[in-house]
């Protein structure tokens, strides 16, 4: 949800189909047959079975409304196609709506490791899988009810909470071994291997922590948080996290973990 990108999404027809190039399926395919190996044994028991539910295909670009039909039918959600880029509103409004914004590009070549931005093998690979587990689909839903009705600051809050859950979350239930639920590392070849291994801190979930964790979109996570079951999330969900909001205000942020990030000059 920055305000500049190098990519340009494809608008769907009537029926909601995108024609892909034979290219951009390639990449598809390579990224999905990558990836994949590297599933069993790191992902979360929840996400490889919803990835068994939707079925999507290996060697192409998977279409929304086949996406859709699983999800409905699964949790009631949805995707939407949607610009490279979106408003913070925008976004927590979809989410309110049990609607799963979906860019509709496939990243370069150039970017196959690690994608700043999220592209559709990011949404569909590394997200909508978890969409038909009923915890992490009711969590969404709730951080987009949440978010739209949060102030432009408490946002910023609030998008330390998704970070560290939805995009780059851990969990490791009792006599389990780590893994991952976050789509941000399950869609990141690189980030899958790097997170469950000695380099990174992994700490307990704690939500006044979380919320006070800075963070950067450019680098694999120094630091990461593991809940002991993706049913957590649904505590989460109970939680009076805008309380917490205010708290980790008025405390102030943790000293980040990482350099500063480089301008160009």
């Amino acid at each position: 949800m920055s305000t500049a990108t190098k990519y340009i999404a494809h608008q769907p027809d009537a029926q909601g189909y995108i024609d892909y190039s034979e290219h951009e399926n390639q990449l598809w395919q390579q990224l999905y047959q990558r990836q994949v190996t590297n599933m069993p044994g790191k992902a979360c028991n929840a996400y490889l079975q919803g990835l068994d539910a939707l079925g999507m295909s290996s060697d192409r670009i998977p279409q929304l409304p086949e996406i859709d039909k699983v999800l409905l039918d699964a949790t009631g959600w949805k995707t939407a196609a949607v610009p490279a880029l979106i408003s913070f509103g925008r976004f927590f409004e979809l989410l309110a709506n049990k609607e799963f914004p979906v860019a509709t590009f496939i990243r370069s070549k150039e970017e196959f490791d690690y994608l700043q931005e999220p592209d559709i093998f990011h949404e569909i690979f590394g997200h909508c899988p978890l969409l038909t587990n009923p915890s992490f689909a009711h969590f969404s839903h709730m951080y987009g009810q949440l978010g739209l009705a949060a102030s432009k600051e408490e946002r910023v809050f609030l998008a330390r909470l998704y970070w560290f859950t939805i995009e780059f979350g851990l969990v490791q239930a009792k006599n389990e071994p780590l893994a991952i639920y976050g789509g941000g590392i399950l869609s990141s070849p690189g980030e899958t291997l790097y997170s469950l291994s000695d380099e990174p801190e992994r700490k307990p979930f704690d939500l006044l922590d979380v919320l006070r964790t800075p963070y950067r979109i450019d680098i694999m996570q120094p630091i990461y948080y593991v809940i002991n079951h993706i049913d957590y999330l649904d505590e989460i969900a109970r939680m009076d996290i805008m309380s917490m909001v205010t708290k980790a205000r008025q405390l102030g942020m943790f000293e980040p973990k990482f350099a500063p990030k480089i301008k160009a000059i």
